[in-house]
């Protein structure tokens, strides 16, 4: 019998599967996920106030991927922090990651203070959205030492709760950015966010094809970037790595295992395949673990270096 079953940070996951934030904006929808097969989820990114995120449209396929300009939308603090017990006592089973958004870092820790008592599996401080610079300022996952100045005022006050640093592949060291989440205190990164921001423009209406003209790249096309960042955060940290980005089947979850990851998310691949791209890609797992003769998947993790 295959074991997809893998430990990260002490919490046990039944597959290495993870929605990733911001696939899915009503807390209460991640619900769907869970019954398609996830391993854990990742609930949408909170803010301190109610976001209603960016103008419609806010997303766009195109043939190597999506552009995605959600904005954010979230119920803010106050109302998703009563939206997310609901979600955690009627999901006890799944490990549950808390996102939280912020520009700054007074405002992150007390976030953090909020969601604290409701003891989530592990609280996912998201330094790296790319739809927000105009409106609230530079990402303060690519601001040299700004990252770990985050993480270390939060881990002052999130006592036993990992703490997970999201980065965006926007730069030019990822690796020393994820060194510095861990000197202060990180207990995971997760890598990458999307991509950009880019832009599509119709050429019959002339002008861009989403609301917030421009967005976040995601999908099948960003995927070697993704390998390539979370392969320099393995060299680069000894805490362990959430990868994503990209990743539509079995075959990239191998890749990214190999490259340095534990647990893998795959989101935009739920647009493109449906709810059914869980499934099958455990199904693909379970089929090369047979032929491989792995006893677990920790066996593959970091192979690449080696």
């Amino acid at each position: 019998m295959v074991d997809l079953s893998v430990e990260f940070i002490n919490i046990n996951f039944p597959n290495p599967l993870i929605l990733p934030s911001g696939i899915i904006t009503e807390i209460p929808e991640h619900k769907k996920a869970i019954d398609a097969g996830v391993g854990g989820v990742t609930l949408k990114s909170i803010t301190k106030d109610k976001r209603e995120g960016n103008p419609l449209p806010r997303m766009w396929k195109y043939e190597h991927g999506m552009l995605n300009s959600v904005g954010l939308r979230n119920p803010g603090i106050k109302k998703a922090v009563i939206e997310v017990k609901r979600f955690m006592d009627e999901n006890k089973n799944t490990p549950v990651i808390v996102s939280l958004f912020s520009t700054k870092v007074s405002e992150f820790v007390e976030l953090v203070e909020r969601i604290i008592p409701l003891n989530p599996s592990f609280i996912e401080l998201n330094l790296s959205c790319p739809n927000t610079v105009d409106e609230m300022g530079n990402s303060l996952g690519m601001e040299e030492g700004a990252a770990g100045k985050v993480v270390g005022a939060v881990k002052k006050v999130s006592g036993k709760i990992p703490i997970l640093a999201k980065l965006s592949p926007n730069v030019v060291e990822i690796g020393e950015i994820a060194k510095t989440c861990e000197d202060a205190g990180a207990d995971g990164i997760v890598a990458i966010n999307t991509v950009g921001p880019g832009m599509i423009i119709d050429i019959v209406k002339e002008k861009p094809v989403i609301g917030n003209k421009e967005g976040g790249v995601s999908g099948p096309g960003i995927f070697p970037i993704t390998v390539r960042c979370v392969y320099d955060i393995y060299k680069s940290v000894k805490i362990p790595i959430i990868g994503m980005g990209g990743v539509s089947s079995w075959q990239n979850v191998v890749e990214i295992m190999f490259a340095g990851a534990t647990l893998v998310g795959v989101g935009t691949a739920t647009y493109t395949k449906g709810m059914k791209v869980y499934e099958e890609i455990k199904t693909g797992l379970t089929d090369y673990m047979k032929k491989e003769n792995l006893k677990n998947l920790k066996e593959i993790v970091g192979q690449a270096h080696k």
